[in-house]
């Protein structure tokens, strides 16, 4: 205890020489609180195309400011940086033993020997936060602060009002968290796991909404996707006539200890041939719970090393031998795009041999890596990896995902949005937001 402690003060007093220029500006719209009930909650959500991840412009503070956040699906918590540039009149920190600290499932005091502000206070408690792409993790002050998003009744593609979440709880990590693998500007991340404080949880408590969020992520950097708050499949009446919602397939999800979202892979096809056979894919990692985790935080599917071996000898199996050419880093088998027609689909069947089948386009699974040449976009995750299979970004887009948390079962297309002649960026009207 006494060397956290330790390191925390040091952390505090560097914050002083340590910055991180914020992209924050005024948000000029005006928030309420209607006295309609709230069906649903949109966050909207950008493509950074450096990275291939995603990020959203959370709005916080008094006055309102934008601040923008990397989206991790199974994140604790929503951090950011206080270290300079936050100014808030109604940013409080709970002192230690409090409700508030009991809620955020952490009974560790901290005193900041430095000047009050947000970040530094004293007999508050103290919150470890993540970088989910480092996994570098840092301690930080636990603190309250007013959360704006905007409300929709679901009947209109517009965007409702903003409203607001008074004392939302978040943590004020150390600044040096934002300093590798997170795209450019941002300032802190969204955690949506299924932890006390996450965002959908405090979302729903407040506003006394259905556990459960959707995400549409956008393939297109130009076009935004969001995440959902609440029931969507049944108050999304703008889009019951193209039944996109009426297109899924669920299967059940597990919550690790860690708060991270888990499925149950039975078995893999390429083109029907498969790399294992049914019940082959065990679930021997620590923290899985049936060896698959769908992530936010890398932009490819990620698997352990010898189901990445058998994976790639399977899909080479499937083109003719002449179009592979010299693998481009960080990929590890690719292809003369000029000699390929088209590739090879992969099916994940998913909770039993005959459960139901989430399929991988091509689209969803090549990557250009130089003109003229394609890559599988398939990581090798090594010996032991968090999961077995890891199903990133690339594997998201363009495609509903409905987290329904109060069932334990995850919802996803079994078709793409284009096939309705829908995309992401067309779910609402984003002008404005």
């Amino acid at each position: 205890m006494a060397s956290i402690l330790h390191y925390f003060l040091a952390l505090s007093l560097s914050f002083s020489f340590l910055f991180f220029l914020s992209d924050s500006v005024p948000i000029p719209q005006h928030h309420t609180n209607p006295t309609k009930p709230i069906n649903l909650l949109v966050l909207p959500v950008q493509n950074d195309a450096s990275t291939g991840l995603h990020w959203a412009n959370l709005q916080k503070r008094t006055p309102l400011m934008q601040v923008p956040v990397l989206v991790d699906l199974n994140g604790n918590h929503l951090w950011v940086n206080c270290g300079q540039h936050y100014s808030s009149k109604t940013y409080q920190a709970p002192f230690c033993h409090s409700t508030q600290c009991s809620r955020a499932n952490t009974h560790q005091c901290l005193s900041c020997p430095a000047a009050s502000r947000p970040g530094c206070h004293k007999n508050t408690c103290g919150l470890m936060s993540t970088n989910p792409i480092t996994q570098q993790t840092g301690l930080g002050e636990l603190g309250q602060d007013v959360l704006a998003i905007h409300a929709t009744q679901g009947s209109t593609q517009q965007l409702g009002p903003l409203v607001t979440v008074p004392q939302f709880l978040f943590s004020c990590a150390p600044s040096f968290l934002l300093q590798k693998g997170l795209p450019r500007n941002i300032q802190g991340v969204a955690g949506l796991g299924h932890a006390p404080i996450s965002l959908p949880n405090q979302l729903a408590s407040h506003f006394g909404l259905q556990h459960q969020f959707t995400t549409c992520l956008s393939r297109y950097p130009t076009s935004k996707g969001a995440l959902i708050f609440g029931d969507a499949p049944n108050n999304m009446q703008q889009f019951h006539n193209q039944d996109i919602f009426h297109d899924l397939a669920f299967t059940p999800l597990t919550v690790t200890p860690q708060g991270e979202y888990n499925v149950r892979v039975s078995s893999i096809r390429i083109n029907q041939h498969s790399v294992f056979p049914p019940n082959k894919i065990s679930s021997t990692i620590v923290g899985s719970s049936g060896g698959t985790m769908i992530s936010t935080s890398t932009p490819h599917m990620v698997l352990q090393q010898s189901l990445y071996q058998a994976f790639t000898q399977v899909f080479a199996q499937q083109l003719e031998k002449q179009a592979q050419v010299k693998s481009v880093a960080p990929f590890g088998l690719c292809f003369n795009s000029n000699k390929i027609n088209a590739y090879p689909s992969v099916d994940l069947v998913m909770d039993k041999p005959n459960g139901p089948v989430w399929r991988i386009s091509g689209e969803d699974l090549m990557v250009q890596a130089q003109p003229g040449v394609t890559c599988l976009g398939v990581m090798n995750g090594g010996m032991q990896p968090r999961a077995e299979v890891t199903l990133g970004t690339r594997q998201l887009e363009e495609k509903l995902m409905v987290f329904d948390l109060a069932r334990s079962r995850v919802g996803f297309s079994t078709s793409s949005l284009h096939s309705h002649g829908v995309k992401c960026g067309d779910l609402f009207n984003f002008a404005n937001a």
